[in-house]
């Protein structure tokens, strides 16, 4: 089984493509020659997660899926949220965003915050929507070198290091990716 993931964030494949079972080949919007930009304007995470699947799908001709994820924090009213890879602007850098958002914390007591994970499968009969959330606390400074984007400085609730100091099979276990790409496969076995 050949499924696309829409996505050009290779360290998001190469996530899933740890999490995916071997007989299911996963290919990244690279691979299939789709170079252009989808254009995310949707005002939450699930508009933007089916922008791209139905993009892809209807450009393509290929069944996919596609993900979106935010951070959302307590104290920020859950900024950056759907705009969480553009918090600091356009060009999505992840030292920015994490920065602008550690700048915004310093005087809050409260640094609960969760990271929420949509995908959106799509193919000719069906659209389906899996949800993964991810509950902990946004660190005062980032801690360890794994993983991407704001991992250095979310704690999930109940471990005692970031993502960026966890394994990627511990990660991908508890992660609000790795929980949504699990109620997405428990989907695929039926089909």
């Amino acid at each position: 089984m050949k499924i696309v993931f829409a996505t050009h964030n290779q360290n998001k494949l190469k996530e899933l493509q740890q999490i995916i079972p071997e007989h299911i080949e996963l290919v990244s919007l690279t691979d299939i020659g789709c170079d252009e930009e989808i254009v995310e304007d949707g005002k939450t995470i699930e508009e933007n997660a089916a922008i791209k699947a139905r993009y892809v799908y209807e450009k393509y001709g290929l069944v996919c899926f596609a993900d979106d994820t935010g951070l959302c924090v307590d104290a920020l009213n859950g900024e950056p949220g759907v705009l969480s890879a553009r918090y600091a602007g356009p060009q999505k850098n992840a030292n920015d965003n994490t920065q602008k958002l550690l700048n915004k914390l310093k005087d809050k007591s409260s640094r609960s915050a969760f990271f929420k994970t949509v995908i959106v499968y799509k193919s000719k009969t069906t659209e389906k929507y899996f949800t993964g959330i991810c509950k902990g606390e946004i660190l005062k400074a980032p801690s360890g070198s794994k993983g991407f984007g704001y991992d250095p400085v979310f704690r999930p609730l109940n471990y005692e290091h970031s993502f960026a100091e966890m394994s990627s099979t511990k990660k991908n276990k508890i992660s609000h990716r790795g929980l949504a790409t699990q109620k997405l496969l428990q989907f695929l076995k039926g089909l």
